[in-house]
């Protein structure tokens, strides 16, 4: 089983879509951080994108151990979140010469909603140490462009200029880890 987790909008083929929000492909609606219908041990896939920061810094553990819970040995977790070190590095460069879009919308989240603020801000030193912390035994980059669902738009190809994946630079951190 592959689940999808606070898919939002976003389809992948093949996955259980979970998300707070009742959209039509949404399999299980609820938050993401309980999964009581997957047994132990049984996800093959988790991917959580530009997820894990809508959660407080106290909640981020609890949240990765039931994440762990549901995977099986072997499993693999995909999270992508933003990349905090690329923001400011992009910030001390450029300074918000683009307003409320862009930097802050990656800091603050999109505050379209009440569940779209960020709660929580990740470098890769950080999320690495939360991960093995939670058990996780090998945890590395992956490239969005290598995965099966690279065809599906989301923040992991999040660029600054916004869809420039040729020229711009990549402002999501995306790190998977196996159970």
């Amino acid at each position: 089983m592959n689940l999808h987790l606070g898919c939002g909008p976003k389809h992948i083929p093949g996955f259980v879509h979970v998300d707070i929000l009742p959209l039509p492909h949404v399999d299980h609606v609820g938050p993401a951080e309980r999964l009581d219908f997957v047994p132990d041990n049984t996800a093959d896939l988790i991917y959580a994108c530009h997820l894990l920061e809508h959660y407080g810094r106290h909640e981020l553990r609890k949240v990765l151990a039931e994440w762990y819970r549901a995977l099986k040995p072997g499993g693999l977790l995909r999270v992508a979140v933003p990349d905090f070190a690329a923001i400011c590095h992009m910030y001390d460069s450029e300074g918000l010469r683009d307003g409320y879009s862009g930097l802050v919308g990656l800091v603050c989240g999109g505050q379209r909603n009440c569940g779209d603020f960020h709660k929580a801000i990740f470098d890769e030193p950080f999320l690495r140490c939360l991960l093995r912390k939670t058990g996780f035994r090998e945890v590395r980059p992956w490239d969005w462009r290598e995965t099966g669902h690279s065809m599906i738009d989301d923040y992991s190809q999040a660029y600054i200029p916004h869809m420039d994946k040729d020229n711009g630079s990549l402002m999501s951190l995306n790190l998977e880890a196996v159970k």
